[in-house]
């Protein structure tokens, strides 16, 4: 290139040279031609009288001395040295200098045509000696001329292009333009020609457009993604001594839908335990695909199996993997192994490449339950029963059922939770799971009882099932009905015979199927007293009426009237309560005035007769008040073991022979002693909680199935009884560390008097009838008397 733009520039002075003479020639040809037409004085216009031309000049010139560019000379200039040549306009004095002497113009600096092109110059003779211009001022361009001395550029390179894989012949890929800042208008300096250099075969260029095109079918992606060519711009229209510039295309490919998925094994092995919940991952699997993006997205489906009804698959948020989850309940006793059918599929397909397919792909999923130590299960998920409050103690009325889930079937110890039945009103058989009353139902004290039922592995404890008992106590009409309120009503001294003085109403804690209905009359006694009568209102409410008129608060101030109530259920329950009724004054219009009966003189002393019966009266009293001491001071002594025995471990025997002990502090013997009524004693022991009423003679307990156990009468409950004790010990978390064995002297309940013992007398509500008294003889005449009924003549007050 350097050998190039030197044989440029001596053609360029050459030429140049010629252009000199040329000019120089013509000028004097004008002279010659003026100056015959003035001799023939002729009248025209007078020319400039000094001759100037365009000047060329080749552009970078690198000489040592200054670039001669040309001269500028007047027809008035004689040689003399009497004319000044003045230079000014673009780059005068900088670029370019001019002798004023001789006209000789001159470049000092170097010239670039791409920097500028052209420079406009004045140029004007002045008289030296005048200092005053001899001619105007004329303009002259110097043209810079061009050489091949800039290369094509690529002003954007390197460049990134992009194109979907397996693209046909011809495809576009760029187009790229490549710029030459020499002269597009002399020669071909500037005349670009586009070559490939390196991206054969797979491209090529058009040499004058710089389209980038595919020139190789059938590229993947998956086999090669990224390629790196190299264009060539060379001008001169690509001949030999071109300048020539370069740049660098990457092309990617993009990714198409032309690889079907594939799954990495025929058959995967997983498991999951038994116990997992419904929602459970139980793995993943992926069919991978060579694609990428969206082409590689799947969709997963359970085609067929016998596992298709439990479990489920979806597909991962990244739409690439298929996680498998559980969709019922698994039981490794009922099946311990399924086998599943499962299908990838590309959810995008690429309708051009369709034969490359199928575009899906099945595997075997095989998934086995691990069985894990299950706790027992029972037969119902929960039970609801019903008993009637008249249940006697010892009733079985359900039976609950529970198995080992698991393949060992481990035996079933059944027990009840102590926080649902804190009453002990039941019991449960430690092996049969017999539910069972302890303690008599009451529906008015509670009517619903529910519990909780315990099934322990005998073989590993801490697999406890559980499961709830509801038990509806039934009503049966085993409460008398009973006045609403305690009545107390009034009657005016004015009242009238047969006017109303009070409306009563009656309850009963029974609640009947068919609803309350009550009957109402005076009580036999009272059928037939003078002063009141009852009215049943067959809506179970009654009247009370007057009978007669001319009430006295001085005659009689208050009566006594017992009313007779009775229900409609059976058995008919009756109840007498009494209504007080106040004689009292009232105005005119009922309102009650005042009902204490008006101070009236007594005679100043009492009579003999009613001295001698508040006597009596009071010798009563005392004898009575002595008696009871003297049945307390004849009272047995508790039984007192020596002190200095250990109360633990040790048998500890009582001598109850009359029932009278009350040494209950350490031990309740009212459970041996009677019972029917044991879970009325209020006593308990101090060190530790009571423990659950004997149930020897009245729980039919169930016999242990153990090998060589055999049952015989009565005593194939002692076995459960002491599993059961035994059980309710090691569950109880409060139970002290030692054991204690006690035994009671039961004399039976043989007695017709039944017992005469005072433990359970203070925790009866109810008062105690006599009157048998009567019957046993006159050894017992005294205490009838005292504590028998009375017979006496006194009238009654209604």
């Amino acid at each position: 290139s350097l050998v190039s733009k030197k044989n440029e520039t001596a053609k360029g002075l050459l030429a140049l040279a010629l252009l000199t003479l040329l000019c120089e020639a013509q000028g004097r040809m004008d002279r010659a031609r003026s100056q015959e037409e003035s001799r023939a004085g002729l009248l025209r216009r007078v020319k400039r009288g000094w001759v100037w031309n365009q000047f060329f000049v080749l552009e970078e010139y690198t000489g040592l001395e200054p670039l001669y560019i040309g001269k500028l000379h007047s027809d008035m200039d004689l040689g003399d040295g009497s004319i000044k040549y003045i230079l000014s306009g673009d780059g005068a004095g900088t670029t370019f200098t001019i002798d004023d002497s001789t006209g000789d113009i001159h470049a000092i600096k170097r010239l670039d045509r791409e920097v500028k092109a052209q420079y406009l110059l004045k140029a004007q003779a002045w008289n030296r000696q005048t200092d005053r211009p001899l001619e105007p001022e004329s303009e002259f361009i110097v043209k810079i001329q061009d050489i091949n001395d800039n290369e094509p550029r690529f002003q954007d390179g390197p460049y990134q292009a992009t194109i979907p894989e397996m693209s046909t012949i011809g495809t576009e890929v760029i187009r790229l333009t490549a710029t030459d800042a020499d002269d597009p208008t002399y020669g071909n300096s500037a005349r670009v020609v586009y070559s490939i250099l390196q991206g054969q075969p797979y491209f090529s260029v058009e040499p004058k457009t710089g389209e980038v095109r595919v020139s190789l079918a059938g590229m993947d992606r998956e086999v090669r993604e990224i390629y790196s060519i190299i264009i060539q711009a060379k001008d001169m229209g690509g001949q030999l001594g071109g300048l020539a510039g370069t740049t660098v295309v990457n092309i990617t490919l993009s990714d198409v839908n032309d690889n079907p998925p594939m799954f990495d094994q025929k058959l995967y092995q997983m498991s999951v335990l038994e116990s997992a919940p419904v929602g459970s991952v139980v793995g993943r699997i992926r069919a991978k695909d060579r694609d990428i993006g969206i082409n590689a997205e799947m969709r997963y489906s359970i085609i067929d199996g016998d596992g298709r009804d439990t479990f489920d698959i979806s597909t991962d948020p990244t739409n690439l993997f298929g996680i498998i989850t559980i969709k019922k309940p698994l039981n490794f006793e009922s099946k311990a192994s399924y086998t599943l059918k499962i299908e990838g599929a590309n959810t995008h397909l690429d309708h051009r490449f369709l034969d490359k397919g199928p575009f899906s792909h099945v595997t075997i999923v095989h998934v086995s339950v691990e069985d894990i130590d299950e706790p027992p299960e029972f037969s119902s998920a929960a039970y609801y029963i019903e008993v009637s409050e008249e249940a006697e103690i010892g009733t079985v009325f359900k039976t609950v059922s529970a198995r080992d889930p698991d393949a060992s079937n481990n035996s079933i110890r059944y027990s009840i939770e102590m926080t649902t039945d804190l009453g002990k009103y039941f019991y449960i058989d430690i092996t049969s799971g017999a539910l069972m009353t302890v303690l008599a139902l009451d529906r008015e004290e509670l009517s619903w009882h529910n519990i909780t039922v315990l099934a322990m592995e005998m073989n590993n404890p801490s697999m406890i099932g559980s499961v709830s008992v509801a038990v509806k106590i039934l009503d049966v009409n085993d409460n008398p009905p009973s006045l609403t309120h305690y009545f107390e009503a009034f009657v005016c001294e004015s009242a009238k015979a047969g006017q109303l003085i009070q409306t009563v109403t009656a309850i009963d804690p029974d609640d009947p199927l068919g609803g309350q209905h009550f009957y109402y009359s005076l009580a036999p006694e009272a059928a037939n007293n003078p002063n009141f009568t009852l009215r049943d209102n067959q809506d179970n409410t009654a009247w009370i009426l007057t009978r007669r008129g001319g009430w006295s608060q001085q005659d009689q101030s208050v009566y006594y009237l017992p009313i007779f109530i009775s229900d409609g259920e059976l058995p008919v329950q009756t109840s007498t309560s009494t209504l007080t009724i106040r004689v009292c004054s009232c105005d005119v219009e009922g309102n009650v005035m005042s009902c204490n009966a008006e101070a009236y003189h007594l005679p100043a002393s009492l009579s003999r007769g009613a001295l001698i019966a508040i006597l009596a009266c009071i010798f009563v009293m005392l004898v009575m008040i002595l008696l009871m001491l003297s049945l307390r001071s004849h009272r047995k002594k508790p039984y007192l073991h020596d002190e200095e025995d250990n109360v633990h471990e040790n048998i500890v025997r009582y001598d109850d022979e009359g029932g009278g002990e009350e040494d209950t502090e350490a031990f309740d013997i009212a459970a041996m002693w009677n019972p029917h009524e044991a879970h009325l004693v209020g006593k308990q022991r101090q060190d530790m909680l009571p423990e659950i009423e004997s149930l020897s003679r009245y729980v039919p307990l169930a016999c242990v199935g153990w090998p060589g156990s055999v049952c015989v009468g009565g005593d194939s409950n002692v076995q459960g009884y002491v599993l059961s004790k035994l059980l309710e010990a090691d569950l109880d978390p409060c139970a002290p560390p030692y054991d204690s064995l006690q035994t009671y002297a039961y004399e039976g309940e043989g007695s017709v008097a039944e017992s005469l013992s005072s433990l359970q007398s203070g925790c009866s509500n109810t008062d105690h009838e006599y009157d048998y008294l009567n019957d046993w003889g006159p050894r017992f005449k005294k205490l009838a008397e005292m504590y028998g009924v009375l017979e006496t003549n006194n009238p009654p007050m209604w």
